[in-house]
């Protein structure tokens, strides 16, 4: 049975841990689908953190933008995908249109739907800031709100993440606490 875990909220919030702790207490043995690419030492740098930090007896995907079909390939039955935020930037800096993207993420719902096991989502909550003050932040802010939204209502739980504490915004039909 395809299970559905939409996690989101601000930047250091606390959600790439928690996903990764839902991950892990599924029993199961996970993929995890990294959508970062390195276009600066920094950015270098933290992916190396993030590699050196997952356990090893995951599977780890790097995949930028072919998001849904790495989802299909994924043999595992837990899958965490972290996130939807560089995703969505990936696609935006690769002249995607809005429908396009809008597209992709229906088809990275529809290979979720279809798996067995758990998959879980991640992605930045963009919706309470400011309105940003040029078009391609406008759009950004605008396509991955839309995305968040299509994942969080295709979701079968979405959690919020403030602080490091975990806020049910849909809960499972068994709550799980961690």
């Amino acid at each position: 049975m395809a299970v559905i875990l939409y996690v989101t909220g601000g930047a250091r919030s606390g959600k790439s841990s928690f996903a990764e702790a839902r991950a892990a207490a599924s029993g199961q043995s996970v993929t995890y689908l990294a959508t970062a690419q390195a276009f600066d030492t920094e950015m270098t740098e933290r992916i190396g953190r993030h590699r050196a930090d997952r356990p090893v007896a995951w599977t780890t995907v790097e995949e930028p933008l072919d998001v849904p079909q790495a989802v299909r390939d994924a043999s595992t039955p837990t899958l965490l995908l972290d996130c939807l935020s560089l995703w969505v930037s990936n696609m935006l800096l690769s002249d995607w249109t809005d429908e396009a993207m809008l597209a992709a993420a229906d088809s990275l719902l529809n290979a979720a739907r279809t798996r067995s096991g758990l998959t879980v989502l991640v992605s930045n909550e963009v919706g309470q800031g400011i309105v940003p003050d040029n078009a391609l932040a406008r759009r950004y802010r605008d396509v991955l709100g839309w995305v968040n939204q299509r994942c969080a209502a295709a979701s079968d739980e979405a959690v919020l993440l403030v602080s490091g504490l975990p806020l049910q915004l849909k809960p499972s039909k068994e709550f799980h606490e961690f």
